[in-house]
């Protein structure tokens, strides 16, 4: 993202991994600034920006730092030396204010294309497996998460989760617009309709026109996998979600009305399913905003992947406290 522009559109992408892989890429170092302490401001302890001699991704602020960190970053990059920086209460850096109070503490390490950190980190975003990055400033690495935290004497900790996964079943304006809009927030989105229309669909997500008993394995969900059913047909519904309430699946949705819903929990027990599994089931599927439009209800349904994926363990939502979706 060149800089050329007065608003900020490198700060949408908030996991900066896949710059930090293309430019290495590249054969190209960059500096990784990390907030490594926040007392106040709109962006938490472990934010990053990536930096080139050209370019950078991701944010820091409300556009109060950038300017600077990128400025500083260019010299790490030269100088190879880190630098730690504090904006706002106690810093030296009077002419750079935050409007919202507060400090900001900001550490900027230089990041080598052949760095062993860099590999690891993305071996395992490959993989799916959380990482933990682990850095002093001039020297890293990058461990996975089960391996446990030996951060003791690290200045910067930089947790990396599995990117997000949204697996949409369906082929309506329902299913495209919450594939659509899980796309647009930065997800890795699939659509699974089989033997629907021979054309891809008109926003750029992955298809896969095969059965369900093909499809719904192929990766097989993990916790940060979210499975969101809008087939509007019983039999292809309990097709997808068997097998993705069976799985670690961190969400699992299925769009349909209330009355229908006695008669799906039916199928989901005689097909084997236990009480806690059917628990799982967001049904009718997203939060309840009074939606009806398909981007409504796509915004209802991310909305509840969201939430669901803030917490430690799989989300239980109890099915007669959700909302009515109309079938």
């Amino acid at each position: 993202m060149a800089e050329n522009s007065a608003w900020l559109m490198s700060g949408l992408e908030d996991d900066v991994r896949p710059r930090m892989f293309e430019v290495a890429d590249r054969g190209e170092a960059f500096a990784l600034a990390t907030i490594v302490k926040a007392d106040g401001g709109p962006r938490p302890v472990g934010a990053q920006m990536v930096v080139t001699a050209r370019e950078s991704w991701g944010f820091l602020s409300g556009g109060c730092i950038e300017d600077d960190v990128a400025l500083n970053a260019r010299e790490v990059i030269d100088d190879g030396q880190p630098r730690t920086i504090v904006y706002g209460t106690g810093s030296p850096l009077i002419d750079i204010r935050l409007p919202c109070g507060g400090s900001i503490e900001v550490i900027i390490e230089r990041v080598s294309p052949t760095d062993a950190a860099l590999a690891d980190l993305r071996s395992l975003t490959t993989a799916r497996r959380p990482a933990v990055w682990i850095s002093d400033g001039r020297l890293r690495k990058c461990i996975a998460q089960e391996h446990g935290d030996d951060t003791a004497p690290a200045l910067i900790v930089r947790h990396y989760f599995p990117c997000q996964r949204l697996v949409v079943v369906g082929s309506d304006p329902f299913a495209l617009a919450i594939a659509g809009l899980g796309q647009t927030v930065g997800w890795d989105v699939s659509i699974l309709a089989p033997f629907g229309p021979q054309a891809h669909p008109p926003i750029g997500v992955s298809y896969d026109r095969r059965t369900l008993a093909e499809a719904m394995n192929d990766p097989a969900p993990d916790r940060w996998t979210a499975v969101a059913v809008a087939t509007h047909d019983l039999e292809q519904d309990e097709s997808a979600l068997i097998p993705a309430l069976q799985s670690p699946a961190g969400y699992v949705g299925v769009l349909g009305s209330r009355r229908k819903l006695d008669q799906r929990l039916a199928g989901l027990r005689s097909a084997g399913l236990d009480q806690p599994a059917i628990a799982r089931l967001s049904a009718p599927i997203g939060l309840n905003i009074g939606a009806s439009s398909p981007w409504e209800v796509a915004l209802s349904v991310v909305a509840e992947i969201v939430d669901a994926s803030r917490g430690d363990t799989h989300r239980v939502v109890a099915p007669s406290r959700k909302p009515h979706v109309a079938a």
